[in-house]
């Protein structure tokens, strides 16, 4: 048989990589899935055929700690245990590891020696910035433990980024000892004819086999990957049909059916992969959130290219805020805060600082009023080099006088194992995995080594349990039939309000609100009260313009919950997070009671979108005291420090 015949007869071969324990599900269900539910259906995906499972890394490590109270590296362990005929594949952020910023490179290598003894096969290492430099401890370490390292190029489109620069990129991975390439998509913004051109450049400079990996948001994932795989890539990311499309990946079945035409096959087993969708279809009505919108197209990530993950995490984070009105508004900015910072392809990390920061542009009602220290980080250098200069004012008014740096940003970080659980309990840790989920996630890891401390019974509530309760409890409130309507008081009462309403006007208030069960009133002073000031979505401080209007506000006959009194002079939460008596990060109780503090003057971080902002001060003032506890969480608009204004 000659060599045409067999090659019209053979199929070829495309390798599938299963994204559904890792990626459908931080994409859809904000990472939500427990070791558990993996392990019901794990015997069944091993089945399938599938090239490899992403099913660690990611998103998932901070999870399983804050979330879940489940110790990642067990996931793992148990995972492997398991899967016995196909490999595994993480997702490793480079130099960022599994976290937001640059950890050394001792802490790096140590975790990816853990990794690959806990049952890692393949490692896809990338940067955010594409910075290479922040691949080469990642690979290296890779390499000798005995894992494969797949390199990646983190795709987008701004006038930086071309073909040209792609191509370079993969060359200097190639060299650095990448064994294979990923074109990671993280957004789905990889057209069909970009994604043929983009193989076929990189299929000519480069000798390692090309994988794809895109997300079904903007409706050209599965065509973009038919094109790709025409053009030279050996294997493509896919999720079964029930955890596929909008922010996930393509779904598999659909693919498979598109490859069988055109002479690909990838040799899976049908009736598992029904098995596996039934399965996951199932679970879906109890692990994904409230918050998840499931819409099937969305062509604004065309324009604003903020990927799966960071959508469903930013809906969650503005809700959060109180804010979920306002997300078209803050995926208008950030295009203009990224243009901002040197157009960064948007991933973990830099999808959470530029998201974030966009955010906190968009609630303060002025453009970088507030500034996280991962913002200041990334403008000053050590997230690494930024695709295109940052516009200069921008840096000028985060950074100061402060010059960015110019060095591999690792090379400037200390080992940190030696000393790095130093003020942890002893009693705490249980070996050198729990020392690396302290070194990536200090305060949630802290809070799961608490937790798993307690006996079970003493135990607080798991924090991913709550959220599901709640969210049960609203579905059935919403299907419960709707109370009959009732008057808020009786008619000879609303008589009396006339006469509040002038007592309102007297005392310069300018809006009353008077609640009762199932309904309220508010009262509007009239044209002869003083207007309030305007402000902004976030406050920042509060003082009663009447002391009578205050008392009047917390009086003992006032209708709804008592709320305590503040301070006559307080600082307020502009954000909902995590509050610490700290100005900086690692500077835990700098600031004291009694400090001055100047204008400008970081008092405080808070811990919200995954980041920490620093709260600094709109006046000159001294602190008085602070009005909550190191590591509480606070609401927006909270007071959490008295002061007196100067």
């Amino acid at each position: 048989m000659s060599s045409k015949t067999t090659a019209q007869t053979t199929p070829a071969r495309i390798r599938i990589t299963d994204t559904s324990l890792r990626d459908a599900h931080q994409s859809l269900w904000a990472t939500r899935m427990r070791t558990s539910d993996i392990l019901e259906i794990l015997d069944v995906i091993d089945n399938v055929g599938f090239y490899s499972l992403e099913c660690w890394g990611g998103a998932t490590f901070d999870v399983c700690l804050r979330f879940l109270r489940e110790n990642p590296w067990e996931r793992l362990r148990l995972i492997k245990s398991r899967a016995k005929k196909t490999p595994l594949q993480m997702l490793l952020r480079g130099q960022n590891i599994l976290g937001y910023r640059h950890y050394p490179d001792d802490v790096l290598d140590r975790f990816i020696a853990l990794a690959v003894e806990n049952g890692m096969d393949i490692f896809r290492v990338f940067d955010a910035l594409n910075d290479n430099r922040n691949l080469e401890a990642a690979i290296r370490a890779v390499k000798k433990y005995g894992g494969h390292p797949q390199g990646t190029i983190c795709y987008t489109t701004s006038p930086v980024h071309t073909t040209e620069l792609f191509v370079q990129i993969a060359r200097e991975q190639e060299q650095m000892g990448a064994e294979s390439l990923c074109i990671k998509d993280m957004a789905g913004i990889l057209t069909p004819v970009a994604a043929q051109t983009l193989v076929a450049a990189l299929s000519k400079a480069i000798s390692i086999p090309i994988q794809i990996h895109t997300h079904a948001t903007s409706g050209m994932g599965a065509t973009t990957y038919f094109e790709a795989v025409k053009a030279g890539a050996g294997a493509i990311d896919t999720a079964v049909w029930s955890m596929a499309g909008f922010s996930s990946q393509p779904p598999v079945e659909t693919m498979l059916a598109m490859f069988a035409e055109a002479g690909f096959d990838a040799g899976l087993d049908r009736e598992a992969l029904r098995r596996m969708g039934r399965y996951f279809a199932e679970l879906r009505r109890a692990r994904e959130p409230a918050t998840t919108s499931r819409n099937y197209v969305d062509p604004g990530i065309l324009d604003h290219k903020v990927p799966g993950g960071m959508i469903s995490n930013l809906r969650s984070q503005l809700q959060q805020q109180g804010a979920l009105d306002r997300l078209d508004e803050v995926l208008a900015e950030i295009p203009r805060t990224r243009a901002d910072m040197g157009y960064p392809p948007l991933v973990t990390p830099t999808s959470q600082i530029i998201g974030v920061q966009s955010v906190l542009n968009v609630l303060s009602g002025e453009r970088y009023k507030i500034v996280p220290q991962e913002t200041k980080d990334y403008v000053k250098g050590l997230y690494g080099r930024p695709p295109a200069p940052i516009d200069a004012a921008v840096r000028k008014a985060i950074l100061g006088k402060e010059k960015p740096i110019a060095v591999r940003p690792a090379d400037l970080l200390p080992p940190m194992l030696p000393t790095a659980v130093d003020s942890v309990n002893p009693k705490l840790l249980r070996g050198e995995e729990d020392i690396l989920s302290f070194c990536l996630f200090p305060e949630p890891a802290l809070a799961y080594f608490t937790w798993r401390d307690l006996a079970p019974d003493a135990r607080p509530p798991i924090p991913a349990d709550e959220e599901e309760k709640a969210r049960d409890a609203a579905k059935a409130a919403a299907a419960a039939p709707a109370a009959p309507a009732r008057p808020l008081m009786a008619k000879e009462d609303y008589a009396e309000l006339e006469g509040l309403l002038g007592t309102v006007t007297k005392l310069g208030i300018s809006e009353l609100v008077i609640r009762r069960p199932g309904a309220s009133v508010e009262l509007k002073a009239g044209a002869s009260a003083p207007a309030p000031a305007p402000k902004s979505d976030i406050p920042e401080t509060r003082k009663p313009e009447n002391p009578e209007a205050a008392a009047v506000a917390d009086a003992p006959n006032s209708s709804g919950p008592k709320v305590a009194a503040a301070p006559a002079e307080t600082l307020l939460a502009p954000l909902t997070g995590a509050f610490y008596r700290s100005s900086g990060l690692n500077q835990p109780n700098l600031v004291e009671e009694g400090a001055d503090l100047k204008v400008g003057q970081p008092y405080c971080i808070i811990e919200a979108m995954k980041l920490f902002n620093q709260i600094k001060c709109e006046r000159a003032c001294r602190l008085v005291k602070f009005l909550v506890k190191h590591g509480e969480t606070v609401q927006k608009g909270q007071p959490i420090a008295a002061v007196e204004f100067k």
